[in-house]
């Protein structure tokens, strides 16, 4: 079968390291096709030279057996590639219709806008995707799940016969992605071919047909998905076989460390548990359940109604992260880029600048000290970085929420919320940052581990407790839950009271 887009020998370094190394990769019509490895490995940098918003240093790109030079974004779109980027990049003041057709080649340009030609253009492509919203609506008030439908809307109506997706689920719950995936198969059933990202291997062998992995800038293999496993494809990526870990039994033997009683607030509706030293609580949900806004009370980012926090016993009111932090709570928050690194600072200033004061004398920061304090939490967290001076922007996905997890290490608070703290990063980044959360309980500390994956939940936690419509709907030991229980009490249509 002819290839009818192909990679051949791509390269691409920045600074004099290299990101690709004479990469191959080739896309056949109706496939869908994984593109794998762990953060780091070149994915992003292949996928943003395909769309045209990179330049390769060398190597060819072929579309129809053709070579093609795709120096922009429009010559991508020409050829008929669509990309949806991990981050997706919507206009959010913007309606849902002006995002479809700005820079789209296959709508008429006007110098006026006529909102009823974008819906006429617009309406059939969100039909297809099953966006039922309002065209006219703003792209900044919609939920993920509804971007994520936008975006293939806006490839398929710049004639794409390629969709490249970058970690399309990464942010979604489990009815979005299921939802995702369905489209993904209805659109390899019409012929157009996908190139899918993506660290999460049940949804590679749901719906891809093959698996090419990079390893260091550098093509590994490409496999059959329905004639290799799980663990070839981990090999591959990673060079080695890796463990799996599983959490181990523990009798939480540990005192009460974090009481919560009846805590209501504009989201959440008389929330009510408690976190033992040495624990790890799960918490799960749908998107908009509450999951997210549960550490933002505990953290002092939202205001508290009514109800009681005790820690250690003794009542506390985070007003602020100022005083959260000093009352002993940490928030590793859901989106380290917005809310929780600073991407143009240095890794080693996004890790020390909560505890900043530690390292000056007489006024002025030593470097030395600050050094001294950061890099032995680096080399636990295997945080790879070309310097600690590095520009915290240009590390992988994974090691940027390293060096977050290395400023709340050397804060050191005593309860840690961790808001889906391994989405959108490689399986050996998540089984490092499952080894310094098991290190954390073991040392006595109280952690509340937030994840849009089950199985994540089911393998790191001692008890889960689940939140519906802002309410606890069940609580349960992870040695006794399953992921069709956690699922029933997160979609039952009325959280009616807590389960035991």
């Amino acid at each position: 079968m002819a290839d009818l887009l192909r990679a051949e020998k791509v390269a691409r370094s920045y600074g004099g390291v290299y990101a690709l190394k004479g990469v191959n990769f080739a896309l056949r019509a109706g496939e869908v096709h994984a593109l794998m490895g762990e953060n780091g490995a070149g994915k992003s940098t292949l996928i943003k030279i395909l769309a045209g918003s990179v330049k390769p240093d060398r190597g060819s790109i072929l579309v129809d057996e053709k070579p093609v030079s795709i120096n922009t974004p429009l010559d991508s779109q020409r050829f008929g590639l669509g990309i949806i980027y991990q981050e997706l990049d919507f206009f959010p003041n913007l309606t849902v219709g002006e995002n479809i057709v700005i820079r789209n080649l296959h709508f008429p340009q006007s110098s006026f806008v006529n909102y009823r030609r974008i819906d006429s253009f617009c309406r059939p492509f969100l039909d297809q995707v099953g966006f039922n919203g309002d065209s006219r609506g703003l792209v900044g008030a919609l939920p993920i799940g509804q971007l994520q439908l936008v975006a293939l809307a806006r490839a398929l109506s710049m004639n794409a016969r390629m969709i490249l997706m970058d970690e399309p689920t990464s942010a979604l719950a489990a009815d979005g992605v299921r939802r995702l995936l369905s489209l993904i198969c209805a659109l390899r059933d019409r012929g157009i071919s996908i190139v899918y990202v993506s660290h999460k291997m049940e949804e590679v062998f749901a719906v891809c047909d093959r698996a090419t992995v990079l390893r260091d800038g550098e093509t590994i293999g490409t496999r059959q998905v329905q004639n290799t496993t799980t663990a070839e494809l981990i090999r591959m990526m990673v060079g080695r076989d890796v463990e799996n870990r599983q959490q181990t039994e523990s009798s939480r033997a540990g005192d009460v460390l974090l009481s919560v009683n009846a805590l209501t607030t504009g989201k959440l509706k008389n929330v009510s548990f408690d976190l033992h030293q040495g624990e790890v609580l799960g918490v799960a949900g749908l998107v908009g359940s509450g999951r997210s806004a549960l550490g933002a009370a505990l953290f002092g980012l939202d205001p508290v109604k009514s109800g009681d926090i005790r820690l250690r016993g003794n009542s506390i009111k985070p007003r602020s992260p100022a005083s959260a932090i000093a009352q002993g709570i940490g928030l590793v928050p859901e989106d380290r880029k917005l809310q929780g690194l600073m991407m143009q600072m240095s890794v080693l200033e996004n890790s020390t600048i909560s505890t900043i004061g530690r390292m000056c004398r007489f006024g002025f920061i030593s470097r030395n000290h600050e050094n001294e304090m950061a890099e032995p939490l680096f080399r636990q967290l295997k945080l790879k970085s070309a310097s600690p001076l590095s520009q915290v922007s240009t590390l992988s996905g994974g090691n940027q929420q390293k060096a977050l997890l290395a400023r709340w290490l050397l804060i050191d608070p005593d309860v840690l919320f961790l808001d889906d703290p391994a989405r959108g990063i490689d399986i050996v980044a998540k089984q490092d940052i499952y080894r310094i959360i098991a290190r954390l309980a073991e040392a006595g500390k109280g952690l509340i581990l937030v994840s849009s994956e089950l199985p994540e939940l089911l393998n790191c936690c001692h008890r889960i407790i689940v939140l519906n419509q802002g309410r606890v709907s069940l609580t349960v030991d992870s040695s006794e839950a399953s992921q069709e229980l956690i699922m029933a009490a997160a979609i039952s249509a009325q959280a009616g009271g807590e389960q035991q």
